[in-house]
């Protein structure tokens, strides 16, 4: 267990690791979420089951705890890798056919952290965590309150953009991730990065779409 931590080869892992479980994660929100496109109605019922009871409290601390972990470890990594190597990042080599994404990781990391605050702020908060205090909801429908927050259009940009950042993020960490566990031979390189941007275009196509949907149907 000492190499996972005190190794650069451990911490890869360990950020890697996280990162896959976080995405397993967005794709059974986006999964969740697009319940509502089709029937406000069983959203309700599917949100009134993940509300404030004992594996829904489990749940949003071995999630916190990913994220977390995930932060903390891609801050030493990236503060490692500019002392070391200059702008290399994550666990691609810095080469000049290095993505954009790859060399901006850091800073999309923080802009989807930036995002995910304000998403907790707005839905997490006023969703489960009154419920979980026994404070006084301010809304009978879940479904209705999600809709009349995507009627601004101003949260409908701020989400969009938030996306696009996350998408990036996606894109390159899905695949770095996989590559940073051991799938890293020449035959699987140009397999994960093709897998890579089609995982993450259809877990932001179907976050983005919800949005989108909700501010021009309703």
């Amino acid at each position: 267990m000492h190499w996972l931590i005190n190794s650069s080869i451990g911490r890869k892992f360990i950020m890697s690791i996280s990162g896959l479980f976080l995405i397993l994660f967005l794709i059974f929100h986006m999964s969740m979420n697009l319940v509502l496109v089709f029937s406000p109605a069983a959203y309700d019922q599917v949100t009134h089951f993940l509300g404030a009871n004992w594996y829904a409290i489990v749940g949003t601390l071995v999630l916190a705890a990913g994220f977390i972990v995930h932060i903390l470890y891609a801050t030493i990594l990236t503060l490692q890798n500019r002392k070391a190597r200059g702008s290399d990042r994550y666990a691609v080599s810095n080469t000049k056919d290095a993505s954009w994404s790859s060399k901006n990781m850091y800073v999309l990391g923080f802009v989807v952290l930036a995002f995910l605050v304000l998403h907790m702020i707005q839905f997490w908060y006023q969703m489960q965590y009154k419920e979980l205090v026994g404070m006084e909801l301010q809304y009978t429908s879940s479904a209705q309150f999600v809709i009349d927050v995507f009627k601004q259009p101003l949260y409908v940009g701020v989400y969009l953009v938030a996306f696009v950042a996350l998408w990036f993020h996606l894109t390159h960490g899905f695949w770095s991730a996989l590559h940073s566990v051991g799938w890293n031979n020449k035959v699987w390189m140009k397999r994960l990065q093709t897998i890579s941007y089609v995982v993450a275009t259809i877990i932001i196509a179907g976050f983005a779409f919800i949005p989108v949907f909700i501010y021009f149907y309703y």
